[in-house]
């Protein structure tokens, strides 16, 4: 019974240096059936991703990338924006120029309802801008971009 629960489980990787936002969305998550990795910084994130040895040069052969992606199962990326050290607009943007995890909906959120900023996200590669405190409403919203980015997944599984 659990491999079945497992093989439809998403799992999300949240990102936040606020400790009780953190654990807010871990726990928003949690109720949504989600698995859940915290981290407390960008840079966290992208050593879990295995992305913090300078992917500024993309590796030619990414077969050992798409390994460690199917290892990793992440489905989605739920960050803070405004964070010590590197943005999640930073983090977005390192996301979306890795040949492995581009295809991962990235998700911003901000407790500062800046236009300019949503709108910048979501021109980059942001699926969502949501304000903060997160709902479960919000967390709803989730659902479609996983199922849209799992589709493709298979679709490209198939080729």
């Amino acid at each position: 019974m659990e491999m079945a629960v497992d093989k439809t489980q998403f799992h999300v990787l949240a990102v936040d240096d606020s400790l009780i936002d953190r654990k807010l969305i871990e726990r928003l998550l949690k109720t949504s059936s989600f698995q859940v990795t915290v981290v407390d910084s960008g840079s966290k994130a992208l050593e879990f991703l295995g992305l913090n040895d300078d992917e500024h040069e993309q590796r030619d052969s990414n077969s050992d990338e798409d390994q460690d992606h199917q290892d990793l199962g992440v489905n989605l990326i739920i960050t803070d924006y405004c964070m010590p050290g590197m943005t999640g607009y930073d983090l977005l943007k390192r996301i979306k120029k890795s040949s492995c995890f581009r295809d991962i909906p990235v998700v911003i959120m901000s407790s500062e309802n800046i236009p300019s900023r949503i709108n910048r996200c979501l021109e980059d590669g942001a699926e969502e801008f949501l304000l903060k405190p997160v709902q479960l409403s919000d967390v709803n919203k989730l659902r479609p971009h996983l199922m849209k980015a799992r589709s493709n997944e298979r679709l490209f599984d198939q080729h």
